[in-house]
Formats: C-alpha cells, sequence, structure tokens
C-alpha cells in the first residue's frame, strides 16, 4: 500500500485494474471485505469504504447474504472513465505544452511514436 494515499482508494483502484486487466471477471465476485481486511491488515471499515465506492459507481453490486460482484458492463464504463481521465490529466496539459512550444500536433505524433519505438 502507498503510505501517501488513502487506503479505500486503493483498493478500489486494484478492484478497478483487476476487472479492466481480465482477473475479475464481469458477473464474478469480489473478495469480501473481510478478505480484503485480513490481506491488507487494515480495518474492515476501511476495506468497506473502498467496495462502497464501487457500489456508488455502479462497478460492483451487492447481493444480499451472497456477496459483492462486478456488474455487467463495468469494464466497458471503467475504461471510458480512465480515458477521460487520461485526457484530462496527461494530454490537455500536453498538448497546451506543445503549443507554447510551436509543436504542432503532427510534430507531437511523430514524438510519441518516436519515444515509443526507443522504449
Amino acid at each position: 500500500m502507498d503510505e501517501s494515499r488513502p487506503i479505500f482508494l486503493q483498493i478500489a483502484e486494484q478492484i478497478e485494474n483487476d476487472i479492466i486487466d481480465g482477473v475479475i471477471a464481469e458477473g464474478a465476485q469480489i473478495p469480501s471485505t473481510n478478505e480484503f481486511a485480513a490481506f491488507y491488515r487494515i480495518n474492515p471499515a476501511t476495506a468497506l469504504k473502498g467496495v462502497t465506492r464501487l457500489v456508488d459507481d455502479g462497478i460492483v453490486v451487492k447481493r444480499r447474504g451472497i456477496g459483492m460482484f462486478v456488474t455487467e458492463g463495468a469494464r466497458d464504463r471503467l475504461v471510458e472513465r480512465r480515458r477521460a481521465d487520461f485526457a484530462a490529466e496527461y494530454l490537455r496539459p500536453l498538448i497546451i505544452e506543445a503549443e507554447k512550444l510551436g509543436i504542432t500536433i503532427d510534430d507531437l505524433a511523430a514524438l510519441i511514436r518516436a519515444e515509443r519505438i526507443a522504449s
């Protein structure tokens, strides 16, 4: 766990990552809050807060007496939200800086391609 960020957010993000990566399929049950608490050695209420965030976002649904399950379409919703976040957090600032430096969109695309090849 990253000490600089709230644990409940990290738990929610880990579940999201597992859904996006296909580790947890749509319709599959996610670990219980007690399992998260035992694994990460945290308070079950903290784990519940992370899972509740996903329930509020419609990513998982609680089935009373059975557990929490990934909703149908959750992966697509997560990918769509993360793409929007990626554009806001990385692309807009990149484009603004490129414009300041006189770098065209075509030049920027060429730089990205070259960097991708280099790495």
